[in-house]
C-alpha cells in the first residue's frame, strides 16, 4: 500500500488543494462523509484562502490531529493543554524539515495577500512549486503521529 504522502501527493495532481489532499489521504480513519471532509478543508488550501499564512497542507494536518485526537469540552483544560502541545509538535516536526510552516515563505513570495483567483494547474504551475512534496511530507508526518500514537477508543 502506499504511504499516506503519496496518495495525499496524488489527489493534489488531481487538483484538490493542499489541505483537501492531505485530508483525503486519512479519509478511511475519519468518521466523516467524504464531501463534509472537503468542504470544511476547501477554506485552508494557498494558505488560508491565498492569504498565503498557514502552509494548507500544516492546516491538514491539525484538522487531522483535531478529528482524530482533539478535545470537545470547553473545560477540558488537560484536553486542551494536551492538544496544543500535539499540535506544536506537528507544526515543528514540519518546520525542522522545511523551516517554516507559513505558506508564503515556503513558496519564496514577498507579498502576503495574493489574488483569490487560483492558478491553473498546469505542469509549469506543478514544476514551480514545492506543494506536493509539502503536501506528501505533512501527510507523511501525520501517519507517523498516529502509528507512535493509536487513538484510545
Amino acid at each position: 500500500m502506499d504511504r499516506r504522502g503519496e496518495i495525499a501527493r496524488k489527489y493534489f495532481l488531481e487538483g484538490y488543494n493542499c489541505t483537501q489532499s492531505v485530508v483525503l489521504a486519512f479519509q478511511d480513519v475519519l468518521d466523516i462523509e467524504r464531501e463534509a471532509l472537503l468542504r470544511m478543508a476547501s477554506s485552508f488550501g494557498g494558505g488560508m484562502g491565498r492569504l498565503r499564512e498557514v502552509c494548507g497542507a500544516v492546516s491538514g494536518m491539525f484538522m487531522l490531529a483535531g478529528c482524530l485526537y482533539g478535545y470537545d469540552s470547553p473545560t477540558d483544560y488537560k484536553g486542551k493543554q494536551e492538544h496544543y502541545e500535539r499540535i506544536q509538535q506537528l507544526a515543528e516536526t514540519f518546520c525542522r524539515e522545511n523551516h517554516s510552516i507559513v505558506c508564503r515563505e515556503l513558496l519564496g513570495l514577498k507579498q502576503k495577500k495574493d489574488s483569490p483567483i487560483p492558478e491553473k494547474r498546469t505542469e509549469k504551475y506543478y514544476k514551480k512549486r514545492p506543494c506536493a512534496e509539502l503536501i506528501a511530507q505533512a501527510a507523511d508526518i501525520m501517519e507517523a503521529y498516529i502509528t507512535a500514537h493509536p487513538k484510545e477508543n
